[in-house]
């Protein structure tokens, strides 16, 4: 008996590219999911023009005041939004800000995050920033569970990318980006499998 497909909810503030690289796995048959609700915190994200474009049920939430998290009733709206599109799990994809009980506790051990580094290391903003000025040989992505801290909960799974001396911030950037794009569907499609989920 085939597993239905994972309901995947996304939440990002920035453009959208690990999304899209979700998207190409569902579409390739690699990813046994369909993306319910697109949510962003940044009302001008990238994100969200390519959530409606796929013609996926797209919103920016109302604007914070915060930078670093958002408002408890923000993120209860957030709550409601993934609970009416039936969203058996959420993921941020490029989402800036920490996670908080409105969305913790309803979502609980069903909301996944990218980072880039490999976590413990280099926790918090512009990651491959710290691991360039660490001068470490190298540093990559890493999936994990969301909990209350940051980039503290358990690991999913890792991928390495080696820092060149020639690197600067953008070329590494770009490359941990291009780890993210095969790890992240990779996880998904392994929560996917999971019969435990339903």
């Amino acid at each position: 008996m085939s597993t239905a497909p994972l309901r995947i909810g996304v939440l990002g503030s920035g453009k959208g590219s690990n999304l899209a690289a979700i998207l190409r796995a569902i579409q390739a048959g690699e990813l046994n999911a369909v993306v319910s609700i697109v949510l962003s915190d940044n009302p001008t994200a990238g994100i969200l023009t390519l959530g409606r474009e796929r013609g996926i049920p797209t919103e920016a939430l109302p604007v914070s005041k915060f930078r670093s998290k958002l408002e408890p009733e923000i993120e209860t709206i957030a709550a409601e939004k993934f609970a009416a599109a039936q969203t058996d799990l959420v993921v941020l994809a490029g989402y800036m800000r920490m996670v908080k009980a409105p969305l913790l506790v309803p979502f609980s051990n069903r909301i996944i995050n990218i980072h880039p580094s490999l976590l413990p290391s280099f926790p918090g903003l512009e990651a491959w920033k710290q691991a360039l000025e660490a001068k470490v040989p190298q540093t990559g992505c890493t999936v994990h569970w969301v909990d209350s801290g940051m980039d503290t909960g358990k690991i999913i799974a890792q991928a390495a990318v080696p820092i060149w001396p020639t690197d600067t911030p953008e070329t590494l950037h770009g490359r941990i980006q291009e780890a993210e794009h095969k790890l992240f569907p990779a996880c998904l499609a392994k929560i996917a499998e999971d019969p435990s989920r339903a």
